[in-house]
């Protein structure tokens, strides 16, 4: 502490204190600055000493040691009032608030002490002149607490009618307290209008708009407005997470998370904040806290996630029971504390009803990471097979469940195959019952097909059982099914083989009556589908033999397994032609069998056919009742359309896909088409409807277990489109989650670069400028590794403004440099003379000070000259000579700039001289460009017109204003003309009052 010697040292040790982050270090600081202050015997120092102490505890979780502090300041004013400054009597009844507030907030503090301080803030207020508006308030807030609501809405109103003084809470916090009696009280809607300016930007202070956001959270769910609810959270929740002093708004994200299923992410939310389960120093929030974790931890134990474990108070580890238990029973003494204290049952009420909240909506997808928190996936809303009444012996009703699971395999619904697995199930349960070979049949070949590549065995029973029922037809369709299964598992030559004698069989079968067509159809599908297989594996051969020995008999092996293929298909098509009627598994064959025609267009190189033949496959689908069989071609129709450059037709075929998958398209599979949908809505400008589509992406992806690789692919592109929109705080949270996924591995490292790049954008345009720097410094580390080297130079270029807007002028210099070297390698003379023209402005921050910054401009124009000159075509000599003018402008506005305020009148006049020179070549460089360059022009034909009237030349200050009027025509709504001509009126006004 020796470096506190004297006032000015503990003012600016006070103020770098002030800079530091809320909590324990910046307090402690704070204490041992005022054992300094008292070292200066300096009263004054003592009082900002102190104050400064109040502050710091006020905006940290040691609000309760305020008091002390505020007593010897007010001790301090009643015995020698004139040792305080203005401002720190302001300071002093201003803190008054503070110490009502916090004396609310410590349950033990009785309630006639907390009164007593009431009326004695009045009794000072009274003395100062000030209105009775902050006592009000503060009555206000008394009233409401302990659950006076005739009180609180007579001081409420008493508040509004007060008159607005020095000592009112500022707008934005005055606007919180107002918008949330009106929550309180039900009227949701007036909340929200109240807090409209808060939460628009126009009045912001320490702690808005920050409260403000998380308080709207419930409001808005429970009007529904769920965009801007989950807007908020992510708004809000950037800003108070760093905060100490914002438990109480922290707890209102987490409760959010709870009531709208992202469980995942309030449990993340708990354990970036261990220490708000234990920190004792502001009761109040505690409890709001200690509310909302036991809100969530019994949501886990309702959802049976009881046994999880979860963050919790340091020392062991919790399951969320535990935990639910735990912080139940912790919440609910501090409320009783607060109760006792206020002679009501009001605090411990609220928290009860706070605790047995219901969710405000089943999941909203909010872009950053988190699924469930489960061990199973989520399916979206699956259709499940319809339930049948028991028997009167409380057995389930096997012919019921029987008649329910041939309706739906009949008509070939989506959940067919879990009807079966049910009559399966009941079967089972009842141990001796006899089921008739026809319906052993039907169970054994749903069971194959439930187990997939593992289900021949299946296939040979129900053949069986086929063959016993009298069904020969049906008995072939089952090992004709069964061969497929041989394919799926890879052996396509031994499933070809098996299919065969089913084949011939079955076409025999038919030709003598002995079949149906649908049974006939069966085997010939199957046959088809085995051969596509084969078509598939000949494509995938020739691709993989390109350009070898041999290349050409491939080719003929190829063309040989496609029109064997496209014969099979077609012997379908001719079987199933027009005799399909009311058949809905018949219409299904035809539509599957054009969709395999397709597949063999687009695998011969014709991809207008293709997505000809699928549209038609889709289209036959939603016709025959069965559109989410429809899903998948729908989905390779956009990716051809998408190929063949017709967004119209891809964003057509996305959309019908996402309508007809309906409740059973799968997580995965919803994932994939919303970003495909996002992809080409974005393509054609529109970001918000993309954004929309992108956040459903990378929900369904985190339902599906895809968070880390595919959900981090939505969320990139989410923080992408949310950039475009300018939701710079929104799309920082989604790129941060984005980033803890991607890898240049799995995502490659061009998506990498870019997040980091949309990300160090949106912490420019937050102001957090150092943690800009260094995700484009960390981008710019990756980029430098590329042949191609323009976005490495733009990266270190951007790098550059950040640290110097974060005032790293050294490192920013470095970079500017860095950046230089890399545009002049690149031939970029644009950006090379921007370097140049930044480092000149650093130098004038820096100690190397006026000389430093006018060699870089030289530099800058010397560049830009020398490039004009070697220019040969007129596009870049327009270019060149804008950047000319710009150059000798900035030069000018530099010099003008450096003209030191202490120096004498020839130094000051030298360097206004020598500003003049440049800004009037500007002037004529600007002027050779005519009107392409007008406004440039006659802003620096101003900017010359203030110095000449600095340096005392009124004519001919007066002869450039005239001149940019004499440029534009008076009237009109162009926003740049109207600022012209009333600066260039102000320059003559300013040169006739001179005389």
């Amino acid at each position: 502490m020796s470096d506190i010697g004297d006032f000015d040292a503990l003012r600016r040790a006070m103020a770098e204190n002030g800079e530091e982050p809320e909590g324990p270090a910046r307090n402690a600081r704070a204490e041992a600055l005022l054992g300094e202050a008292e070292k200066l015997n300096v009263p004054l120092a003592v009082i900002e000493a102190l104050g400064h102490q109040l502050k710091v505890y006020n905006y940290s979780s040691e609000k309760a040691k305020m008091f002390v502090p505020f007593a010897r300041l007010l001790r301090m004013w009643d015995e020698r009032p004139e040792d305080f400054d203005e401002y720190e009597a302001h300071s002093l009844h201003w803190v008054f608030k503070w110490m009502s507030a916090g004396m609310l907030d410590q349950p033990h503090i009785p309630l006639a002490s907390v009164e007593k301080w009431l009326g004695e803030m009045e009794h000072r207020y009274r003395l100062a002149g000030h209105s009775e508006r902050a006592v009000r308030s503060a009555e206000f807030s008394v009233a409401a607490h302990v659950g006076d609501l005739p009180r609180a809405e007579r001081a409420f109103a008493a508040w509004l009618a007060a008159d607005r003084d020095q000592m009112a809470d500022c707008h934005a916090c005055e606007l919180h307290g107002q918008g949330w009696w009106h929550a309180e009280c039900g009227r949701d809607d007036e909340a929200l209008r109240l807090w409209e300016p808060v939460l628009e930007g126009e009045y912001t202070c320490a702690h808005e708009p920050h409260t403000v956001l998380a308080s709207s959270l419930l409001p808005l769910l429970r009007l529904e407005r769920l965009d801007e609810a989950r807007a908020n959270h992510l708004r809000g929740f950037r800003l108070v997470r760093s905060m100490e002093s914002m438990r109480g708004a922290y707890a209102d994200h987490v409760e959010f998370c709870a009531l709208t299923g992202n469980e995942a992410r309030a449990l993340e939310l708990l354990a970036e904040r261990p220490a708000y389960f234990t920190d004792a120093g502001h009761p109040r929030s505690k409890l709001d806290f200690l509310s909302v974790v036991a809100l969530l931890t019994d949501r886990l134990t309702a959802l049976g996630l009881g046994g999880q474990r979860v963050p919790g108070p340091a020392g062991r580890s919790w399951t969320a029971a535990e935990l639910a238990a735990h912080a139940r029973e912790e919440a609910l003494g501090l409320a009783g504390a607060f109760d006792a204290r206020n002679g009501t049952a009001h605090v411990t009420e609220r928290a009860l009803a706070r605790m047995a909240q219901e969710p405000l909506a089943g999941r909203l997808p909010l872009g950053v990471r988190g699924a469930r928190p489960s061990a199973g996936s989520a399916s979206p809303a699956p259709v499940p097979a319809p339930r049948v009444p028991a028997e009167p012996s409380g057995e389930p009703d096997l012919v019921g469940l029987l008649e329910e699971a041939r309706r739906q395999s009949d008509t070939l619904q989506p959940r067919a195959v879990e009807a079966w697995v049910a009559v399966g199930e009941a079967v089972a349960a009842a141990g001796d019952v006899t089921l008739a070979p026809r319906d052993r049949a039907e169970l054994a070949e749903h069971e194959g097909m439930a187990r997939g590549v593992e289900g021949l065995a299946s296939f040979e029973e129900a053949a069986r059982w086929y063959a016993e029922a009298d069904d020969p037809g049906e008995s072939l369709a089952a090992r004709a099914r069964g061969a497929y299964v041989r394919a799926l598992a890879g052996d396509v030559t031994e499933a070809l083989a098996a299919v065969e004698e089913p084949y011939d069989r079955v076409l025999a079968l038919y030709a003598e009556d002995g079949t149906g067509v649908r049974q006939a159809a069966g085997v010939l599908m199957s046959r088809a589908r085995i051969l596509m297989r084969c078509a598939h594996g000949a494509a995938e051969g020739v691709e993989g033999q390109e350009g070898q020995e041999g290349d050409e008999g491939e080719g003929d092996a190829r063309e040989e397994a496609f029109g064997v293929a496209e014969a099979a298909v077609r012997e379908v098509l001719a079987l199933v032609g027009g005799r399909a009627g009311d058949d809905v598994r018949l219409h299904a064959r035809v539509a599957e069998a054009h969709a395999m025609l397709a597949e063999l267009a687009a695998l011969g190189g014709d991809p207008e056919g293709a997505a000809q033949l699928f549209a038609r496959a889709s289209a036959e689908f939603v016709a025959a009742g069965l559109p989410w069989f429809a899903v998948e071609y729908e989905a390779r129709l956009a990716s051809l359309a998408h190929h063949l450059g017709d967004m119209t037709q891809a964003e057509r075929a996305l959309r019908a896909a996402l309508e007809h998958g309906g409740p059973v398209l799968e997580p995965v599979g919803r994932a994939q088409l919303h970003l495909q949908l996002a992809e080409v809505v974005g393509g054609r400008g529109e970001a918000e409807e993309a954004a929309e589509h992108a956040l459903e992406a990378a929900h369904w992806a985190d339902e599906a277990g895809e968070g880390p690789t595919f959900g981090a692919w939505a969320r990139h592109q989410l923080g992408g489109h949310l950039v475009r929109q300018g939701r710079w705080a929104e799309a920082a949270e989604v790129l941060e989650s984005a980033l803890a996924d991607l890898t240049a591995e799995t995502h490659g490292d061009g998506t990498v670069v870019q997040t980091k790049w949309w990300l160090g954008d949106c912490l420019s345009e937050l102001g957090e400028h150092r943690e800009a720097a260094e995700r484009r410094l960390q981008a710019a580390e990756i980029a430098r590794h590329w042949p191609e080297q323009h976005d490495h130079a733009t990266l270190a270029h951007l790098a550059a403004e950040s640290l110097s807007q974060a005032d790293l002028l050294p490192e920013a210099d470095q970079a500017y440099t860095r950046a230089g070297e890399l545009w002049r390698s690149l031939g970029n003379v644009h950006g090379l003379v921007r370097s140049l023209r930044a480092r000149a402005w650093l130098a004038l921050r820096t100690d190397d000070g006026v000389d430093s910054a006018r060699e870089l401009m030289t530099a800058a124009v010397t560049e830009c000259a020398d490039a004009l000159d070697a220019a040969d075509d007129e596009e870049s000599r327009f270019r060149l000579v804008s950047e000319l003018g710009h150059t000798h402008r900035q030069f000018g506005d530099l010099l003008a700039r450096s003209a030191p305020e202490d120096g004498d009148d020839d130094a000051i006049r030298a360097a206004l001289e020598e500003a003049l020179a440049q800004i009037s070549d500007a002037v004529a460089v600007f002027a050779s460009l005519a009107e392409d360059a007008l406004h440039a022009r006659t802003s620096a034909e101003l900017a010359a017109g203030w110095l000449e009237a600095d340096l005392g030349r009124p004519l001919d200050a007066a002869a450039r204003a005239r001149g940019v009027l004499a440029a534009y025509r008076p009237g009109g709504d162009d926003e740049t003309v109207a600022s012209r001509r009333t600066e260039a009126e102000q320059l003559l006004q300013g040169v006739r009052e001179e005389g």
